[in-house]
């Protein structure tokens, strides 16, 4: 069997048709599985808390981790130690808040990537806009302030006026602000996902592979950009960016695929 990344013909019922990407199987030796979190590989829910991990899922993660001899990694712009509570009792290598932080290995101590934290006079003019209504919550991430608004979307206006009236209060300060689903994230300019992976990729047991990342949201936009520069591919879950090379339906499809990698690897062993 060819074991370069290359796309399978056989035709499938409509029962057991998975999305278009599910036709790419990599050269598991040479390749770096990054992958989004929330509506990536978990479906979206009302509050970060309420996310929902799949009993198989944990353990498709960890299989594909050992397999591609560590060269898997969560990006989000979840805190570490948020994402290591989803998982738990499982740990995985990772960039964390939004590039922020990162963890090389396993076995490796969580390294800030040069971020600064957010000024804390600065959080609290920013988490004073949850006040415009309880179905606003506010997430200090310490690197940065996230406004989910699932509960209360009819504000979603309301919040971005806010959050433009502080940010012109004060044209100088280093921040940016990122649009998500039913998010409003605030936090210190000068890093994102990209330059976390960047970073990632010049360490083992990344460097050297090729990458295929899987995002969902406008905040995985830089990644999908800096893909060819390391001869790696990126999907979206829907239609998000204009240069992905393909798109999942679903989170559940994303799932069917990291399962589908590891059948593949079972037939090829045969």
């Amino acid at each position: 069997m060819d074991r370069r990344m290359t796309e399978n013909s056989p035709a499938k019922s409509a029962g057991d048709m998975l999305p278009a990407p599910a036709g790419i199987v990599p050269d598991m030796d040479q390749t770096a599985l990054l992958l989004d979190i929330d509506g990536t590989l978990l479906e979206l829910a009302p509050t970060p808390r309420d996310v929902v991990v799949p009993p198989k899922l944990g353990v498709i993660l960890q299989m594909l981790h050992d397999r591609l001899d560590g060269a898997l990694a969560l990006v989000s712009g979840r805190s570490l130690t948020d994402i290591d509570v989803i998982f738990a009792p499982l740990q995985f290598p990772a960039v964390g808040g939004h590039g922020a932080e990162m963890r090389l290995s396993v076995e490796s101590e969580a390294v800030a990537s040069r971020a600064p934290p957010m000024d804390n006079d600065l959080k609290r003019r920013f988490i004073a806009v949850s006040q415009l209504s309880p179905g606003i919550l506010y997430e200090d991430k310490g690197y940065s302030i996230a406004l989910h608004y699932r509960l209360a979307p009819q504000f979603e206006r309301t919040i971005y006026e806010a959050v433009s009236a502080i940010r012109a209060d004060l044209p100088q300060a280093p921040i940016e602000v990122l649009p998500g689903k039913f998010v409003c994230e605030i936090k210190p300019a000068g890093f994102t996902k990209a330059t976390g992976v960047r970073e990632l990729m010049n360490h083992a047991p990344f460097s050297g592979r090729n990458p295929i990342f899987i995002g969902d949201d406008v905040t995985d936009e830089s990644v999908f950009a800096i893909m060819p520069a390391f001869h790696g591919v990126s999907f979206s879950v829907v239609a998000v960016a204009l240069k992905e090379n393909g798109q999942f339906k679903a989170p559940k499809d994303v799932r069917a695929w990291l399962a589908h990698l590891l059948d593949e690897e079972a037939m090829a062993a045969q």
